[in-house]
């Protein structure tokens, strides 16, 4: 999956059945190793190349990964035959707890509950985070919910998030062998 515009250049490719590789380089170093983890803990093998207008931020770049990777997951998920649909994730890190539950229901939507009490992790804007929910799941056409139980510092926060991402978008994107139709009562998913 690619995206190029005035501002960026993105190129995504994702496996769901993979064994966690990851080859991440958007020149934003917390961010790769955000995405690092999508890779490791959900199982997939996820290769992100991505350049941009960073010289003014990394808020284009951030959200335009959202943007593809939100994309490929759609593209991948097919029309959801046989797929389990909802999964959730709830991963400590030290003081931090957080919670993400997803729904490839076709319709996104992002319930956004995190608090984080610095600007920054290292370079990185912490605000970015939620755009770069904001635009996987406008992208991927799921309701996303992120719920902080516990936590005060920032970095153990976001990589709870990105840790129980991970898990749920692994546990969602499975095949159930006893689904052989998509997993709704209306019988569509879009």
């Amino acid at each position: 999956m690619k995206r190029e515009t005035a501002e960026t250049k993105v190129q995504v490719e994702l496996t769901l059945d993979g064994s966690g590789r990851a080859d991440i380089g958007t020149g934003v170093g917390f961010f790769d190793h955000m995405l690092t983890h999508i890779a490791r803990h959900g199982v997939f093998n996820l290769r992100v190349a991505a350049e941009g207008d960073r010289h003014i931020d990394d808020h284009h770049v951030v959200e335009d990964v959202g943007i593809v990777l939100g994309r490929a997951f759609a593209q991948a998920v097919g029309d959801k035959r046989g797929m389990v649909r909802f999964g959730s994730g709830l991963c400590p890190l030290d003081e931090a707890l957080v919670q993400v539950a997803l729904d490839f229901s076709g319709r996104a939507h992002l319930a956004w509950g995190l608090t984080l009490p610095t600007e920054k992790v290292g370079g990185f804007d912490t605000e970015l985070a939620h755009e770069f929910f904001r635009a996987f799941a406008h992208n991927a056409k799921v309701a996303l919910h992120v719920t902080q139980q516990s936590g005060d510092n920032s970095h153990h926060i976001l990589e709870s998030t990105f840790k129980s991402f991970a898990r749920a978008l692994d546990q969602a994107t499975r095949i159930d062998e006893r689904l052989s139709d998509v997993p709704s009562t209306k019988g569509t998913l879009t």
